[in-house]
This record gives structure tokens, C-alpha cells and sequence, in this order.
């Protein structure tokens, strides 16, 4: 369907729980609906979001970061790991406005059942981390979230510290980017389904964004700081809708089927179903600021490796990144899948790449 000028500044959503396309897109079929109402989620591909694995060991930490803020993770090890050796670690890093429950745990269990010890965090202000408002955007201590997630696991005594990984999913992709830049402990880093935070609320997808419409967005942002430092009520952006109608945009449909169905939907302690995935409308502006790919290329020689599907509504950010970081690097296109699919759908996620890259620059 064709957007028209007013329609492209109501359907602009934040990247990685809502973002969409302004331009022509055809309308994605109506889905089928269960007995209470709700559409069915669509669990093709082996979609498998609350995958538990019987061969790994779960358990809760929470440290610092350096702001002496909390930050909130699961720890998964193997069974059978040798707590007496230094172990290859990754750090996980869930899709912007999700939580570790979201995409993140998946990913930490099936790269432990290959050896390694993963951590997916919360990251600041969502989830069971630290920070206040809930659901605020801070993309520099976004990225600290990471760097404290390595302070961490160097400092296990089971935990090589020369041998820490991140990955980063959706927006963390652009996060973890933000913090290896400048964390050269971070010795192999890798995306999925990759968002660049900044260009996506800048520009939109495909730049599809006007100039005007960024600052209509900023001065809207600005005016909303007065309310709330007023005693106002924070007021919230983005995300994943609530319900579908017949005007639903096809990229909300793909988020929706994720975050609100029983495929994906999480709701943390003391928030709801209402505020999940929604940043405030007053700090969303930060990604305005946020250059993620600037200087990319000097996390050479460390490797990077970008996943994003074929069909991926985002796979410019992974083609981007990939066009401006330095060797070794590495581009995967995975047939078949769009953006969303490479959250859960096991079948389509690429884990033996994803081994193999971490297996040979840390292993």
C-alpha cells in the first residue's frame, strides 16, 4: 500500500519493536483468529522462543555497570563444563524495547550447548535491570550494559577474560557495535537481524524519513520534557501495536505476531502489557544523536560477522555495516527470512554459522 505524507508521520515507529516502512508495501493476508479473539502466532520454522534446554544450567546475576547501575542477566553454562579451566564466553543482548525472555535466552542456550558460557543481559532501563523512567532510551549506557556484562564474566574464575564474545540481536546489534569500539575485550562480535538505532529514527527505513518530519518528531520530544518535569505523565512511543485491523501495516504484523502472541509475549515484574516494548516519547530523541557505524572499521582485526535474512525488512543496517567496517568481516544473508524470523524460528536461524565464528575466534 502507498503511505501518504500524514500517514508516514503516524505509522513512524521505533526500530526493532515497530518500525516500518514508508513507501508501497502490499498488505499482508488477515490472520487466522482463536476462539478468544486473538490471532494465532504463527509458529512455522520450529519457532521456538521459551526453548529450555535440558543440557545447560540456568542461573540469575546482577552486577554494575559503571554507573552503579544494576544490571540484570541469565547465566547459562553447560552441564558438563570444566569449572577448573578458562571457558570462551558471549554476551547476549536482546532486540530494542524486548527483554533477555525475548530472542536473547534462546540464542544463550544454543550457543552453551556447544561449550560455550553465555550471559544475556536486561538491558538498562527494561527488563529486571536498574534505571529510571522504565523504558527510557540511553544509547551510551546502552552500550555500557555490555562493557559491565564483561566486567563481569572476566572476573569469573571459569570465564577466560581473552576470550569474550558479544552478539547482539535487532537494536543490541547497533549497541554492541556502540560498545566494542571502544572495548577492545570484546575480541569477536556479531549481529542479527541488525538495526542501526540511530539512522532507523533518523531517517526511517530506506530514508523514507523528511527532514521535516525528524524535527516534528524532536520538538514534540522536547515540549513532552516539560510536562513530565512538571509532574506529568510520561508519555510512550513505538513499539508493537495492541491490536490488528485492516489497515495494519505488514512490518507491525510480522512484530505483532512476535510480542503479542503466545510465541513471544513476555510481560517483566512491574510492567504491562500496555508499556512492554514502548520506549518514552521524551528520551527517544537520544538516537538521534547515536552513530553506531562511525569508526566501525576500527574495531579491526577483530572479527565481526552480520546475519540478517533475504526477505529482512532491515537488512540495509547489516548490508551498511558491512559495507563500512574493515577485515576480517563477514555478511550472511539467510534465504528465506525476514527480520522477525531470526528472533525464535530455530529452523532458519543459521547456529552452526554462528558456531563456527565464535568457536574459531575464541575457542
Amino acid at each position: 500500500m502507498t503511505i501518504d505524507d500524514v500517514a508516514r508521520r503516524d505509522f513512524l515507529k521505533t526500530a526493532g519493536t515497530g518500525m516500518v516502512v514508508l513507501g508501497s508495501l502490499s498488505v499482508a493476508a488477515s490472520p487466522a483468529f482463536a476462539a478468544n479473539n486473538r490471532p494465532v502466532p504463527d509458529m512455522s520454522n520450529n519457532a521456538d522462543n521459551f526453548y529450555r534446554s535440558a543440557t545447560v544450567t540456568a542461573r540469575k546475576v546482577s552486577f554494575n555497570n559503571q554507573y552503579q547501575m544494576q544490571v540484570v542477566g541469565d547465566l547459562f553454562t553447560p552441564k558438563d563444563l570444566n569449572r577448573n579451566a578458562r571457558n570462551p564466553a558471549i554476551v547476549i543482548g536482546h532486540p530494542m524495547g524486548a527483554v533477555k525472555e525475548q530472542s536473547s535466552n534462546l540464542y544463550a542456550q544454543k550457543l552453551a550447548e556447544h561449550g560455550f558460557v553465555t550471559l544475556a543481559i536486561d538491558q538498562s532501563f527494561w527488563g529486571e535491570s536498574a534505571g529510571q523512567p522504565r523504558n527510557a532510551v540511553a544509547p551510551d549506557i546502552y552500550a555500557e550494559a555490555f562493557s559491565a556484562a564483561v566486567d563481569y564474566l572476566g572476573t569469573q574464575p571459569f570465564v577466560d577474560r581473552e576470550r569474550i564474545g558479544v552478539l547482539g540481536i535487532c537494536g543490541s546489534g547497533s549497541f554492541v557495535i556502540s560498545a566494542a569500539k571502544i572495548d577492545p575485550r570484546m575480541k569477536a562480535i556479531a549481529t542479527v537481524s541488525m538495526y542501526d538505532m540511530g539512522a532507523a529514527n533518523r531517517n526511517a527505513l530506506h530514508h523514507s524519513q523528511t527532514l521535516e518530519q525528524r524535527k516534528q518528531i524532536i520538538s514534540e520530544a522536547a515540549q513532552q520534557r516539560y510536562v513530565e518535569f512538571t509532574g506529568g505523565a510520561i508519555k510512550y512511543t513505538g513499539g508493537t501495536v495492541h491490536k490488528l485491523d485492516g489497515n495494519t501495516h505488514p512490518i507491525q504484523r510480522e512484530f505483532y505476531d512476535f510480542y503479542r502472541t503466545a510465541r513471544g509475549e513476555f510481560t517483566p515484574a512491574g510492567s504491562s502489557r500496555e508499556l512492554t516494548t514502548h520506549p518514552t516519547l521524551a528520551s527517544n530523541v537520544k538516537f538521534m544523536n547515536f552513530y553506531p557505524f562511525n569508526d566501525i572499521e576500527t574495531i579491526s582485526p577483530r572479527p565481526m560477522l552480520f546475519i540478517t535474512g533475504d526477505q529482512a525488512h532491515s537488512r540495509e543496517f547489516s548490508e551498511e555495516a558491512y559495507r563500512l567496517s574493515a577485515q576480517p568481516k563477514e555478511l550472511l544473508i539467510v534465504p528465506g527470512a525476514g527480520h522477525v524470523d531470526l528472533y525464535d524460528r530455530v529452523k532458519l536461524i543459521p547456529w552452526a554459522k554462528l558456531n563456527a565464528f565464535f568457536y574459531k575466534n575464541l575457542a
